[in-house]
């Protein structure tokens, strides 16, 4: 039996998504761009998309643009917003415990003359908005703040953000990445003042490599890509009309009529949050959002417990799937909250779906339950 508690890396898509994306391989096949019926026919499913996306949003179907996911997103929103405004300042601000599409672009920036502010957090992964406050200036063009953080799930209060930001300098941009966040919680751009809003499809069921981005009317942000000018030339190329279409549907599946199934996913992690206190000797990390729940186990490493869990058919993961892709010992988010060292080696992220069961937490717990003390006892020697 598999039990995958790692869907804060990737999910299983909907039936209903594979469908949707089947029926615009076989059925409506036509490049979106072309004037005859066919082409009539796929552009219609991408406006549709765009009109569901923009219902969950409470925005215009216009300020929906199609990526290829999430890093696209971000990658657009930043260096995009970056160019568009540099005359009127060099001046961005962050935190240190943003995901590395985020925090890589601005790496790019610092080394093209931007000046990048990185945000402290308190211990339990919050930005500080005095800090933030402090922070802003006239020349200061871009924020740029996950909402809800990868690794352990601390939702940003992003509204409270919103409202200093624009008080304090009206012209600055604010980006929010919302790729754990869309589908889970209530996102409202416009009640929380956010220009930019980053979003990836394979975080709710939906397709890889579709995502999309969030540009309010008159934002002022330069394209990346460039070419045929398709989507009002904010993202050129030929629109992934099957994985647009995938992208539609999760999100109308997914968030529901009033957030149904982020209520169950959160059901489920709390019962989890529960029995884990029977190990001895962890720290829950876990911050407010429905999915995720981070767990350090003292004394272990947790790769070594990660493939232990593995050997049973139990799928979690040590950190976020795109930082696990660099060599690095302990993540940023979990030195940026002040984890004690005995603890930061062993720390788990177990991230849960509509999918999930009380039913595989207890089946996991019990495998917890024997593996923690056994590789305690083999380190210790």
């Amino acid at each position: 039996m598999t039990i995958y508690f790692d869907n804060a890396a990737t999910t299983k898509a909907f039936p209903e998504v594979v469908k949707v994306m089947e029926d615009a391989m076989e059925v409506t096949y036509g490049n979106p761009s072309a004037k005859h019926i066919k082409g009539m026919e796929a552009e219609n499913l991408i406006k549709e998309a765009q009109e569901i996306i923009a219902k969950t949003l409470k925005a215009k179907p216009k300020e929906i643009f199609f990526t290829s996911g999430g890093t696209e997103s971000n990658n657009t929103a930043i260096i995009g917003t970056a160019i568009a405004n540099h005359r009127r300042g060099k001046h961005i601000i962050t935190s240190r415990i943003e995901h590395a599409s985020v925090y890589e672009p601005m790496r790019f920036l610092e080394d093209q003359g931007f000046e990048i502010t990185y945000l402290n957090v308190d211990e339990t992964g919050h930005v500080r908005l005095d800090e933030l406050e402090d922070a802003l200036r006239q020349d200061t063009i871009l924020v740029s703040l996950m909402f809800v953080n990868n690794e352990i799930g601390t939702i940003q209060p992003v509204k409270e953000a919103g409202d200093i930001i624009k008080k304090k300098n009206p012209e600055t941009v604010f980006h929010v990445d919302a790729i754990q966040a869309y589908g889970k919680i209530p996102v409202t751009p416009k009640n929380m003042k956010i220009d930019l809003l980053s979003m990836s499809g394979h975080k709710i069921h939906g397709p890889k490599g579709v995502g999309f981005l969030y540009v309010k009317e008159g934002t002022r942000i330069q394209p990346l890509i460039y070419g045929g000018g398709q989507q009002k030339g904010m993202r050129s190329g030929t629109e992934n009309v099957p994985g647009i279409a995938g992208l539609g549907c999760a999100c109308r599946l997914m968030i529901g009529e009033q957030y149904e199934n982020a209520d169950k996913i959160r059901e489920i992690k709390e019962y989890f949050r529960k029995r884990i206190r029977e190990i001895d000797d962890i720290r829950d990390n876990s911050g407010e959002a429905p999915h995720i729940a981070s767990i350090s186990f003292k004394g272990l490493r947790s790769e070594v417990l990660l493939h232990a869990l593995e050997d049973r058919g139990i799928y979690v993961s040590s950190g976020s799937a795109c930082s696990s892709n660099k060599k690095q010992a302990v993540s940023g988010t979990l030195n940026a909250v002040g984890l004690p060292d005995d603890y930061k080696d062993g720390t788990l992220r177990f991230s849960f779906s509509i999918e999930n069961t009380k039913e595989e937490v207890d089946q996991t717990i019990e495998a917890l339950k024997e593996l923690v003390p056994m590789l305690r006892r083999f380190v210790r020697r």
